[in-house]
């Protein structure tokens, strides 16, 4: 695979971390930096990054979290090469495992109730919403076309271990569907974050920590604004996010 000039990279954290991703294709965003923030794992965590995208939510939380150990899934072929070249550059091969496969496949790829906590950031919108190209990066990344929430709380009850805990980044305007999924793949919804653009506008993001056999009781925690006002800067808190 011929990576220069089809590949950017990103600096994270002061230049502490480096992310290769595409310039045309996927590209990882601010629900994926929210997500990587999310988790609160204990020191020495089994963490699975279902979907991995570019790598960054396993960039992030093993810059954050450095006694973590983490398997980063992720089904598309290019996609999975540039976290294994973001593993590379950021010296952590003996702490992140990727795995190229399938989530809808996980039993043939990983081995049952070994994981303390998931990540996930789900394909958002079913596939017959909006103008996209169902064979391209972008759009398996965005659309249900290789699978979608359903498959992926499926995927990350099979991996955690009885009491772990996985934790979900989705559209706020479909938060009751996400709670229905979670519950209907016998993770308790334990804490959950509405996500706005800026004040005064609604919620975009939803983020949700559910626990595997989990019982009743959800924390509905602080609402938190990404930008300071319509098209401003980022607030003091996301700003901390990309700054580390």
């Amino acid at each position: 695979m011929a990576f220069s000039a089809k590949f950017s990279e990103e600096p994270m954290f002061g230049g502490k971390l480096r992310c290769l991703q595409p310039r045309q294709g996927y590209r990882f965003s601010v629900d994926a930096v929210l997500l990587a923030h999310f988790l609160a794992p204990e020191p020495e965590a089994r963490i699975l990054d279902l979907g991995a995208g570019c790598g960054i939510v396993s960039l992030i939380l093993s810059h954050r979290y450095p006694a973590t150990t983490l398997v980063a899934l992720e089904l598309q072929p290019r996609l999975a090469e540039v976290v294994r070249r973001n593993v590379v550059i950021n010296s952590l091969e003996s702490r992140v495992t990727v795995v190229e496969g399938d989530c809808r496949r996980i039993a043939i790829l990983l081995p049952p109730n070994t994981f303390d906590w998931v990540a996930a950031n789900p394909p958002y919108y079913p596939t017959a919403s909006g103008r996209h190209h169902p064979g391209t990066e972008r759009s398996q990344a965005r659309h249900e076309i290789l699978g979608g929430i359903g498959e992926m709380a499926g995927a990350a009850s099979f991996a955690l271990k009885v009491g772990g805990r996985a934790a979900f980044v989705y559209p706020a305007a479909r938060e009751e569907h996400l709670l229905g999924v979670l519950r209907g793949n016998g993770l308790a919804p334990k804490r959950l974050q509405r996500v706005h653009p800026y004040p005064e506008a609604d919620a975009g993001l939803v983020l949700v920590e559910a626990v595997k056999d989990g019982g009743e009781g959800l924390e509905v925690l602080p609402e938190f604004c990404i930008s300071q006002e319509k098209g401003g800067p980022y607030t003091v808190e996301m700003a901390a996010m990309y700054a580390g």
